[in-house]
C-alpha cells in the first residue's frame, strides 16, 4: 500500500501522452496542442491607427491644416503628407509615412476649409505598432496547451488552418458484479443498478476523452478476462468493484493473469483503500472500488491526473483554491481521509453524511479537502485547500466584483 502522494507520484512519472492527429481548427476545441507554432508575420502586419482620427505631425498642434486624404481599413496607405496637412483616417487603416501621431476625431474641430487640431498632441499616441502583439518568428502558442475559442483567435491571426494536437485518450469501462444491472434493465429485489459506470463515463467524457462503455463483468476469472480481452486496446482501462478481499473479489487477479504490471495495488485513502494502478502492455488500468462515493473519490485524486497526462497536458497536478471552513468539522484519525464539501466561493462546508456507499453527496461536491491521518478536527473558520470538483463561478445572486 501506498501513500496518497506516492501514488500521484507514481502516475506523474508512469503515464505518457499518445499519439497525434492534425485537425481543421475549428475542430480543434479543448484539445492538447502537440507543437509549438511560432509566427510567420508581424501582427499587426502594418503600423494602423487605433482610432478615427487625423494623422498628423506634432509641429502642427493647435494649427488650421487641411485635410489632404481620407484613408480607411483596407486601403493602401498615403505615401506622404507634408507640415500643414493631415490624413483622416479610420480606425485599422495604415498610417501614412511621415505620421507622428494620430488625433481623435471628437478632439478637432471642422472648419469649412480643414480643421484646427487641439494645442496639445503628444508624439506616437492612438497608432497601433507593426508587431507590437505578436512579432514574426516569435512563438505564439506552446506545446501542452489547451485550446480554447480565444487560442483559435491567434490560430486564424496568422491564417493557420490545421493544428497539431495529441489524440484523445480512448477509456473503456466495465464493472464488475452480478448484482449490478444497466440503468435501462429492470432488476430484481436482490440486485441493483449500476451508478458507476456512467458516472465515470460521464466524468471522462467531460475531462475530454473517448469512451467505450461494456456490459457489467461477472465474478469469475473466465468472464472478467474476456472483458478485459476486449479493453485492452484502449489507453486507459477503469473498472468498478472487485478490488477487495471477498471471496468473488477477482477483477486484479483477473488482470495479473493477462500479465499487468502493477504500480500500486492499494492507497492509504479514507474512502478508497483498495484503489489499484497498473499497466498492461500499452493500456493503464485503474481498479477503483464498487462503493460510488469512494469511487468518485478516487477517480477525482486518480484518475483525474492520469487522463491529464494522457491527454498531453503540462497542467496534471491538482490544482488548489485556498478557502476556509465554514463550520467546525470532526472526523477519525488514522488516515489521510478526503472530504466531500460545497463551496460558495468563500468558505467550505463538508457535507454532512458522506459514506461510502452512498450515491447522493456526489452531486453536491463542489469540492474536497484532505487531511493527514493525525488530524482530528477542523475548527470553523481554519484555512484549508480545496481540489476543485466542479467550478462554475457564476453566481445565483449579484455580487460586487470592483476592485476599489
Amino acid at each position: 500500500m501506498v501513500s496518497i502522494n506516492e501514488a500521484l507520484e507514481i502516475i506523474y512519472r508512469e503515464v505518457t501522452t499518445k499519439s497525434r492527429e492534425i485537425l481543421p481548427i475549428e475542430a480543434s476545441l479543448g484539445r492538447i496542442v502537440a507543437k509549438e507554432y511560432e509566427a510567420t508575420f508581424d501582427l499587426p502586419r502594418f503600423d494602423n491607427s487605433a482610432m478615427d482620427g487625423y494623422a498628423v505631425k506634432v509641429a502642427d498642434a493647435g494649427k488650421e491644416v487641411r485635410v489632404k486624404e481620407i484613408t480607411y481599413a483596407g486601403d493602401v496607405a498615403e505615401e506622404s503628407f507634408s507640415e500643414g496637412e493631415v490624413v483622416k483616417i479610420m480606425t485599422g487603416a495604415p498610417t501614412p509615412n511621415g505620421c507622428e501621431s494620430i488625433v481623435p476625431i471628437e478632439d478637432v474641430k471642422v472648419l469649412e476649409d480643414g480643421v484646427e487640431l487641439p494645442a496639445n498632441i503628444k508624439m506616437n499616441t492612438m497608432i497601433r505598432w507593426k508587431g507590437e502583439d505578436i512579432k514574426r518568428g516569435e512563438p505564439f502558442l506552446f506545446a501542452q496547451t489547451k485550446i480554447t475559442g480565444y487560442t483559435l483567435a491567434l490560430l486564424a491571426s496568422q491564417g493557420i488552418t490545421h493544428v497539431e494536437v495529441y489524440r484523445r485518450p480512448k477509456v473503456v469501462i466495465f464493472s464488475t458484479g452480478e448484482e449490478l444491472k444497466a440503468h435501462y434493465e429492470k432488476i430484481e429485489q436482490h440486485q441493483l443498478y449500476n451508478s458507476n459506470a456512467p458516472m465515470f463515463a460521464s466524468r471522462a467524457r467531460e475531462l475530454g476523452c473517448d469512451v467505450s462503455y461494456l456490459s457489467s463483468a461477472g465474478d469469475t476469472i473466465e468472464s472478467l478476462k474476456e472483458a478485459v480481452l476486449k479493453a485492452k486496446d484502449a489507453d486507459l482501462i477503469l473498472t468498478s468493484g472487485g478490488v477487495s478481499v471477498g471471496d468473488k473479489d477477482f477483477t486484479k487477479e483477473a488482470f495479473v493473469q493477462l500479465g499487468l504490471e502493477t504500480y500500486f495495488s492499494g492507497v492509504g485513502i479514507k474512502p478508497g483503500k483498495p484503489t489499484h494502478f497498473g499497466k498492461l502492455d500499452e493500456c493503464f488500468v485503474v481498479n477503483l472500488p464498487g462503493n460510488p462515493l469512494a469511487a468518485m473519490v478516487n477517480f477525482e485524486m486518480f484518475v483525474k491526473p492520469t487522463i491529464a497526462k494522457l491527454s498531453g497536458t503540462k497542467s496534471f497536478y491538482h490544482g488548489t483554491i485556498t478557502t476556509k471552513m465554514r463550520e467546525a468539522h470532526k472526523m477519525r484519525a488514522g488516515k489521510s481521509t478526503v472530504i466531500l464539501g460545497e463551496w460558495n466561493g468563500d468558505s467550505f462546508l463538508p457535507i454532512k453524511n458522506q459514506k461510502p456507499g452512498m450515491v447522493s453527496p456526489l452531486s453536491l461536491a463542489d469540492g474536497m479537502i484532505v487531511t493527514t491521518k493525525e488530524i482530528d478536527y477542523l475548527e470553523k473558520d481554519r484555512v484549508v485547500k480545496m481540489i476543485a470538483i466542479k467550478l462554475d463561478l457564476q453566481s445565483e445572486k449579484e455580487e460586487e466584483f470592483f476592485i476599489r
